[in-house]
């Protein structure tokens, strides 16, 4: 306010000196004041080009973080859809593999009647001279047998008979009972009830098993 008074009052002075006074004087004085007014004139437009970069660098920096914000929400957001993605495709994947489970798992007991039928025949019992219909149905059972484990690995279900003196695993075998066994090792398979099976290399029904213990 006072720089913009003493403009007027030069301008004044430069364009109506007074009476009587020295013509240099007002000259002078209007010079002065020009230069005064000039040097305010910077200070304000300093002034103001100083608040403008203020408030420009403010605005970046909202505008940064801002930016960051929402590239970090684009992120999350991509993550959790490629996340879900994964799931639905594996999930659709193990509905491919394990969806005929409840089948498969209805069909071993067909399996097992099969394979206790052709056990349940004495090898001496089976001769073409000596009983040569009991020899034909032996062999239709063996080869429906043979057949259905061709169709059980077809689809990934295969047979799963431990060895004697296998290692137990519980993932794998169910124990029946624990009993010492003469050359078997403690902890180990002795002898095998019933046959387990896998489907895609998950246990679908583990074998029952004796584990042979420390005497």
């Amino acid at each position: 306010m006072l720089i913009r008074l003493f403009r007027a009052l030069s301008v004044t002075l430069c364009h109506h000196p007074w009476p009587g006074a020295n013509e240099a004087s007002p000259r002078l004085l209007c010079t002065a004041a020009q230069q005064k007014s000039g040097q305010g004139s910077e200070e304000d437009q300093h002034a103001e080009q100083s608040a403008a970069e203020k408030g420009l660098a403010e605005e970046k920096g909202q505008l940064e973080d801002q930016l960051k914000e929402v590239t970090d929400k684009y992120k999350r957001a991509l993550a959790d859809t490629e996340n879900l993605r994964t799931r639905s495709q594996k999930m659709v994947e193990d509905s491919k593999l394990y969806g005929i489970q409840r089948l498969c798992k209805d069909l071993l007991e067909v399996a097992d009647i099969l394979e206790k039928a052709t056990e349940s025949v004495p090898s001496e019992e089976v001769s073409s001279q000596k009983n040569p219909h009991l020899k034909n149905l032996y062999d239709g059972l063996v080869m429906t047998d043979k057949q259905m484990q061709k169709v059980f690995a077809k689809h990934g279900l295969v047979k799963l008979n431990p060895d004697g003196g296998q290692k137990f695993d519980p993932y794998e075998h169910e124990a029946l009972f624990h009993a010492p066994v003469e050359g078997k090792e403690p902890g180990t398979v002795a002898v095998v009830t019933k046959v387990g099976y896998k489907l895609h290399g998950r246990t679908l029904r583990p074998a029952l098993v004796g584990v042979a213990k420390a005497p």
